[in-house]
């Protein structure tokens, strides 16, 4: 008697989480087609299909059961500075408002007063324009971008319902993020880092979803995993209990949202199921999502933020020391600067610098402003690009920066850019 029973419980257990794998996938489905319709006109700053996606967003939240965690309601509104340096190329963006918006989970009994940030950006390129990888007859036409980044914020949606419906006496507080103008240089998780809803220190990690659509039967990989000596065991446990194949590795730095977080000694996680030839271009369309390997990612990141929720040790954080930039990733010298792309306030803020780098050698940090780099003046981003671009690796040049309004000089010797 007591084996059929088990034997139907599992089996219950085995329909209900088809089940619910099934109405997650049409959930997604519904989700995916919404925000990369053509009529969000590709989600591009400034456009009136940005903003419905954003209102889809909140309401998905509000239906899950999330409290605004916003200025107004769900939503973190800002400007997009008019000195970004990503408003060279597109001028009229500059003073254009947009908005983050926020849902919080809030937490339980003594872990309560701690975060877990879960972020993807919802913005794309619009029209087009410099980013995209088409060729010119493509500018004009509208960018839907389905995997990059409709598909990480139906996750982010997605993992919000889940964690909404878990129960636990002792839970930090969930954050759930979707940004706005990754696409320009990260400029709504800086922006956040900058004006967080709780108050930075206690974000206990953050997690990325950024391109999650082409899993295919590709392994998930999952990046940052150094960013923190708890991450590689965490992960293989709950990637081998969800029968998911991961490859997790790296460094928390790159052209992503996590990127603000671990420059703010963060550790930090990006879900990612690959490039594809579809990347910034106008055939990256919802008919080519993996809706099924989606939500599957979906539900390791929620189990991942689960675990990270309620764990009562400290995670151990890693500053990785800088790699070298892989062959092709620009001319001139290497510096290993992270500029802030929010503003060019006569001279480029830096987020931070990589671990081991040039610029960390010569003291620079978060918050310094670079004015001066051998003898060429930095008033931006461009400025700095020539400089660097005028000297060879080995060169020991002078630099200048502003930390806390007091001119600093010091010097460092550039290295090699490339393999």
């Amino acid at each position: 008697m007591r084996t059929s029973i088990v034997f139907l419980a599992l089996a219950a257990s085995a329909v209900a989480g088809r089940l619910n794998a099934q109405s997650g996938t049409e959930q997604a489905g519904r989700d995916i087609r919404y925000l990369a319709d053509d009529a969000r006109e590709g989600r591009g700053i400034g456009t009136a299909g940005l903003d419905s996606a954003a209102a889809y967003i909140a309401a998905a939240f509000q239906k899950a059961g999330l409290k605004p965690g916003g200025a107004a309601g769900f939503f973190q509104p800002f400007i997009v500075d008019s000195s970004a340096p990503a408003t060279a190329h597109n001028p009229h963006v500059a003073g254009a408002p947009i908005k983050n918006v926020i849902g919080l989970l809030p937490g339980s009994g003594t872990l309560a007063d701690q975060t877990v940030v879960i972020g993807a950006h919802y913005d794309h390129l619009g029209l087009g324009g410099m980013e995209a990888m088409d060729n010119p007859d493509s500018t004009g036409k509208v960018h839907n971008g389905a995997d990059d980044n409709a598909s990480g914020t139906v996750a982010l949606m997605e993992i919000a319902r889940r964690l909404a419906k878990e129960r636990a006496s002792n839970r930090r507080t969930f954050v759930f993020v979707a940004f706005s103008g990754e696409e320009m240089g990260l400029l709504g998780s800086t922006y956040y880092v900058k004006h967080p809803v709780r108050p930075l220190p206690t974000t206990y990690a953050m997690l990325n979803l950024d391109m999650v659509g082409r899993l295919g039967d590709r392994k998930l990989a999952v990046f940052g995993t150094e960013t923190a000596r708890e991450f590689p065991a965490l992960l293989d446990s709950i990637a081998t209990r969800d029968q998911m194949p991961v490859s997790g590795t790296g460094d928390g730095y790159g052209s992503s949202d996590h990127e603000s977080f671990y420059t703010q000694s963060i550790p930090v996680l990006h879900f990612f199921s690959g490039m594809h030839e579809d990347y910034h271009r106008t055939t990256d369309d919802w008919q080519k999502i993996d809706l099924t390997g989606l939500v599957r990612i979906a539900g390791v990141a929620a189990d991942v933020a689960e675990q990270l929720a309620t764990r009562t040790a400290a995670l151990t954080y890693v500053k990785v020391e800088a790699r070298r930039p892989i062959a092709g990733g620009g001319y001139g010298a290497y510096l290993g600067t992270i500029p802030d792309m929010t503003e060019s306030p006569g001279g480029v803020r830096l987020s931070g610098v990589r671990a081991g780098s040039p610029a960390e050698e010569a003291g620079l940090k978060g918050g310094d402003i670079l004015i001066q780099l051998g003898d060429h003046v930095i008033k931006n981003l461009y400025d700095m690009t020539d400089a660097l671009n005028a000297y060879k690796p080995g060169e020991t040049v002078a630099l200048v920066f502003l930390r806390d309004g007091q001119r600093v000089e010091t010097k460092t010797t550039l290295r090699k850019r490339g393999g």
